[in-house]
């Protein structure tokens, strides 16, 4: 992109337009590469061929591809972003499965390290992935994969780490969203489904919600039997794979539990048979006492100096302790099994270099926005931040270590938008938390706490027709948040009651889920954890990652809004490329010198247009310095060690060096045409010759 002879908004865009029209749907802008989302299959991109074709190859020296971005001689990550339907996911995948083609083993076994780590992207997808209004395969957490390489360049080990995995849609959806794949593929599996004694989808609270059951293209039974044969890849055994579906069982049955005011105003009680059922299923399920389980939703067990209250809960009360019941089982259950996938691949401590790949929810707009957006867009204003730092202050540093006069130029920092959320004490964060580790604490009195710390900053904004909605301006653009639900949300609560229920459970991975609590939170009501503060610090551990390692980025676009093939929407694509920082790079590059090359790279390619000036010179640099003055051109620069140009440039000397090489090549062929001519000539003359001696000779011959 830095090569167009206009480097613009419109140029890029038309750019773009025209290479995603002939299929071309990967393009760089310096160090960025722009994948457009074709919403259809490809495979000529990505077959064996391609990856042979890309195995080893220096970034540039073929068309652009996310092949071409990685490097297993050196440790660096892969930063996949863009909207929710942009193909982050797709591409993650792709990338994870040249990575095993260039660092695998000639195995046959399925249970290579290599086809662990593949496998281990169709089971996470089944757990954390769900269709939104965006995008049908909408991976609702954070993943960062690490693949670790040995001194020969093969694949070692592996570690997979997650972020945020959004725990609210288990009980709560909209239509015409999913709930995560697994629960439909479970519903779906046949007998499996019998013997857990679950039904179509639409039967249970936590999936009909919504009255979207199936995926266009998608059978979701063939897709259970691929999620259980990924299991067996990873090295999940037939006992646990037994435990997780049953688990996943329970939670459909509790969210189907219903409750009706008991003998007293502010108590509860199962509702009636249909509820008793799904109980005594849900106990089952779990292996544990359905009495108790009874009593861990229906009652709160208070600590007090006299001794311990037991407090009745109503409905509402009730029915919210059911849900969160399901949260925190489904949630430790999805950590159960990264750790689990972690520990089979196993992780190589003397790797010669590792790639990390991460695939993060791109920034987030909607209608209602809540703390799950919040989270989001908070991770994507850090990203910014590490990309700021790379893209732009790292280019600047070049600059000056080559010497080379240049005048600073201002881009959009995001640092006061950091500091913002998460400065302590009164950034957003600190003020939630604070918040929420008063029990009498409400939305409406966090928002007002915020607005009295936080009014003066000009990123926040109060809005017209609430109290409570706040709106920030991010680098992507300005976001109103709804806070009635951030405390509940933030509020990581181990209740003692389901601890104390599952802990016992008689199923070995359901008790593990709970074993590894301290003991004090046993002993309390409540133990509150909170959600952005561990967020804030996995994010601070992932740039740190980040930092010691080469960055690269792959900034996907979604064409259309509709995700139909060879539709391509000016201002939705124009609107990404702003908020992915592409056009500020190319402000950046515009305003710069995008194209630099080293001395002996620049003499190799064009000292062919001073042929006079190669024989017996050495110095790279004024042979350099005289192509560009025969050429005349100016303002370009000449550092310690590289060649400085700008936009377009490079592009008048590739013209040039063009003629010089057709010149010379139809030289070439001038001559041996002409030597060909001449031969044939010569030859033709020298039978012509021969037959008129003999005719001659002939002729005499008759004569006498």
């Amino acid at each position: 992109m830095t090569k167009l002879t206009y480097l613009n908004e419109p140029g890029v865009l038309y750019n773009l337009k025209r290479r995603y029209a002939l299929n071309e749907i990967y393009t760089y802008t310096g160090s960025i590469l722009i994948a457009v989302n074709p919403f259809t299959r490809l495979p000529h991109l990505y077959n064996e061929y391609m990856m042979e074709q890309y195995k080893g190859v220096q970034l540039g020296e073929l068309s652009p591809h996310v092949f071409a971005m990685l490097n297993d001689s050196m440790s660096q990550s892969i930063l996949v972003s863009g909207e929710s339907g942009a193909g982050k996911t797709e591409t993650t995948k792709l990338i994870m499965r040249y990575l095993t083609y260039v660092g695998g083993r000639a195995v046959l076994d399925d249970r290579s390290v290599e086809q662990q780590v593949l496998e281990s992207n169709p089971l996470l997808e089944a757990f954390g992935n769900a269709k939104t209004v965006r995008n049908d395969n909408s991976s609702r957490f954070g993943k960062f994969v690490e693949i670790q390489f040995d001194t020969s360049g093969r694949i070692s080990g592996a570690a997979i780490r997650t972020y945020l995995l959004e725990r609210s849609r288990v009980v709560q959806i909209t239509d015409p969203e999913r709930n995560f794949h697994c629960f439909y593929q479970l519903c779906a599996s046949g007998k499996d489904a019998e013997l857990y004694k679950l039904g179509h989808a639409s039967t249970f609270h936590y999936l009909n919600q919504s009255k979207t059951y199936e995926l266009e293209g998608i059978n979701n039974e063939d897709e259970y039997w691929k999620t259980k044969r990924a299991m067996d890849i990873v090295g999940i055994s037939r006992s646990d794979q037994d435990a997780i579906f049953r688990t996943l069982a329970a939670i459909l049955h509790l969210g189907n539990i219903e409750f009706s005011p008991g003998k007293d105003s502010d108590s509860s009680k199962i509702k009636d048979s249909t509820s008793n059922f799904h109980l005594q299923m849900t106990a089952t399920l779990l292996m544990c006492d359905p009495d108790v389980l009874v009593s861990s939703l229906c009652t709160r067990s208070i600590h007090t100096n006299e001794g311990i209250i037991i407090k009745e809960l109503d409905c509402a009360a009730a029915a919210a302790n059911r849900d969160a019941l399901a949260k925190t089982v489904y949630a430790r259950l999805f950590d159960w099994l990264v750790e689990n996938i972690n520990k089979s691949i196993g992780q190589d401590v003397d790797s010669k270099a590792q790639i990390g790949v991460l695939d993060i929810y791109g920034f987030e707009s909607f209608k209602h926005n809540s703390f799950e957006q919040f989270c989001i867009n908070f991770a994507n204003e850090k990203l910014q931040q590490h990309f700021n730092e790379h893209v732009f202050k790292m280019e600047q540093e070049e600059y000056k270590s080559e010497k080379i006069n240049w005048s600073y130029i201002e881009f959009i920092d995001n640092q006061d938008m950091l500091d913002l959320i998460e400065k302590k004490p009164i950034g957003i964060i600190a003020l939630l938390d604070e918040a929420c580790m008063f029990p009498k604490s409400t939305h409406a009195t966090f928002a007002s706490k915020m607005f009295r710390n936080l009014s003066s900053h000009p990123r926040l904004e109060k809005t017209k027709f609430s109290e409570t909605d706040f709106t920030i301006s991010h680098y992507a653009g300005k976001v109103t948040y709804q806070t009635d639900s951030f405390l509940e949300k933030n509020r990581d609560y181990i209740v003692a009651e389901h601890c104390n229920l599952l802990s016992s459970s008689r199923c070995s991975l359901v008790s593990g889920l709970f074993s590894s609590l301290p003991e004090e939170s046993l002993r309390s009501s409540y133990k509150f954890s909170s959600v952005a503060s561990r967020f804030k610090q996995q994010l601070q551990a992932l740039m740190e990652t980040l930092s010691s390692t080469e960055p690269h980025y792959v900034r996907c676009v979604k064409p259309n809004s509709v995700n139909r093939p060879q539709l391509f929407e000016n201002q939705s694509v124009l609107h990404q490329l702003r908020c992915g920082g592409v056009l500020e790079a190319v402000r950046i590059s515009l305003a710069g010198y995008p194209t630099r090359r080293t001395y002996a790279e620049f003499v190799d390619r064009f000292g062919v247009l001073v042929p006079e000036l190669m024989f017996g010179s050495h110095d790279e640099r004024a042979l350099t310095e005289a192509v560009l003055e025969k050429m005349k051109l100016n303002n370009f620069q000449l550092g310690r060690n590289k060649v400085f140009l700008r936009a377009g440039q490079i592009a008048i000397l590739d013209v040039r060096r063009a003629e010089v090489l057709d010149n010379a090549a139809r030289r070439i062929q001038s001559c041996f045409r002409t030597f060909a001519a001449r031969k044939e000539f010569v030859k033709t003359k020298k039978a012509s010759i021969s037959i008129q001696a003999y005719c001659r000779g002939l002729f005499c011959k008759e004569n006498v």
